[in-house]
């Protein structure tokens, strides 16, 4: 199949979207499939998608203040369309996103959605009337007009469906490249780095953004109750976020009792997040809202049990994985989990066994790509436009 993909900026500043989509791209080509990928921007881009040759994976796409397509940009894309059998969008809230539906409904291409969480009831309660008023104006004729809109998990699917009553959608969970995880490198890498004893003190992970929809917050809260409960524990965070965002928390890690520290460590990627992984205890990452959440699975697939919260779209999946604790977002739920996850190290280490049985089969590159191929023929076989 000739697919092409469109995001708006391919930059994994700004969350999960880029990183599925460059592994999606990535792996449909693997597997013999025409996918390209055009962008307003790409500063996160394979150097090696962007070249000379007549058909580059990544094309750069000319814009208007980074939202528009230019006229220009839509003569780029419509060349791209005309070589391909569909459009596959990714997110909602983007102008040019409309400008890529319209040409290829104009020359027949069928189009494929991906929410990206975009319209769960949290995304959709922060700036609601200029949401609404984008759908009326055209972003729920786009997915009105889809094959199908894609969501990544049940739940995402039964928040958003209202706002698209007469689409389609389908459930595919996000692909994952689980290549690194087949073999992990041991913990001893990140206790060198990070500078953590292995001196029996539980080592709890924070990673991901650092946002207030993380909910970074509520742990520190947590935190404070565990201390008065008598618990020794240390905590890591990594992750960036706004300077100002970030001090903020430093200043409030700074108040926690001695007996839980807290140690910022930035961004960690690479080899080094799975050393991480393995050198910690437990993840928590008590968010607001996760369409999908790259980091709940990439912990499991590490052997690292989870404690999440049930705002998050994927909690049953991580539930039935056999190694999450789901809780409510707020510090006694949380504390209590923490305090569960760690009483009995024997079982937990059993729940991150189970865990990483579970990722390796149910998120399983190839299974998962199966379904993405099955969700573009499903597309093409019923649009009445498909060539």
């Amino acid at each position: 199949m000739r697919i092409v993909h469109f995001l708006d900026h391919v930059d994994f500043r700004r969350g999960g979207p880029a990183n599925a989509v460059t592994t999606l791209v990535r792996v449909l080509r693997a597997r013999g499939h025409t996918a390209r990928l055009a962008c307003l921007s790409g500063p996160d881009l394979p150097t090696e998608w962007i070249d000379d040759s007549p058909a580059p994976t990544a094309v750069i796409l000319p814009c208007f203040g980074a939202r528009f397509l230019s006229p220009s940009g839509r003569r780029s894309l419509e060349r791209l369309l005309e070589q391909a059998d569909l459009l596959h969008l990714h997110g909602v809230w983007e102008p040019a996103n409309v400008q890529a539906a319209g040409l290829a409904h104009r020359l027949g291409v069928p189009v494929i959605v991906s929410l990206r969480g975009m319209l769960d009831d949290w995304c959709m309660a922060r700036g609601p009337w200029r949401k609404r008023l984008f759908l009326e104006l055209g972003g729920r004729r786009v997915l009105e007009r889809a094959a199908t809109v894609h969501c990544t998990a049940e739940a995402e699917r039964e928040q958003s469906f209202k706002w698209f009553p007469r689409g389609h959608a389908t459930v595919v969970p996000n692909l994952m490249d689980l290549t690194t995880y087949a073999a992990m490198p041991g913990p001893t890498e990140a206790r060198v780095a990070f500078q953590l004893p292995n001196d029996g003190v539980p080592t709890i992970l924070f990673l991901s953004r650092l946002s207030e929809k993380k909910g970074l917050e509520h742990l520190f809260a947590a935190l404070k109750l565990l201390a008065v409960r008598g618990h020794r524990l240390r905590t890591v965070v990594a992750g960036t976020g706004s300077p100002a965002y970030v001090d903020l928390l430093r200043r409030e890690a700074a108040s926690l009792d001695s007996c839980t520290p807290v140690h910022f460590v930035g961004h960690v990627g690479g080899l080094l997040k799975c050393s991480l992984f393995e050198a910690s205890d437990v993840f928590v990452l008590p968010s607001s809202q996760e369409n999908f959440g790259f980091v709940f699975f990439e912990s499991l697939a590490a052997g690292l049990p989870v404690i999440t919260t049930d705002l998050v779209d994927t909690w049953k999946e991580i539930e039935e994985s056999g190694g999450g604790f789901i809780t409510r977002q707020e510090a006694g739920s949380i504390a209590d989990a923490i305090e569960r996850a760690l009483a009995d190290r024997d079982a937990l280490r059993a729940r991150g066994a189970a865990g990483r049985a579970w990722v390796l089969e149910h998120l399983c590159t190839d299974r998962v790509a199966e379904r993405f191929e099955s969700m573009y023929r499903l597309a093409l076989e019923h649009s009445p436009s498909s060539r």
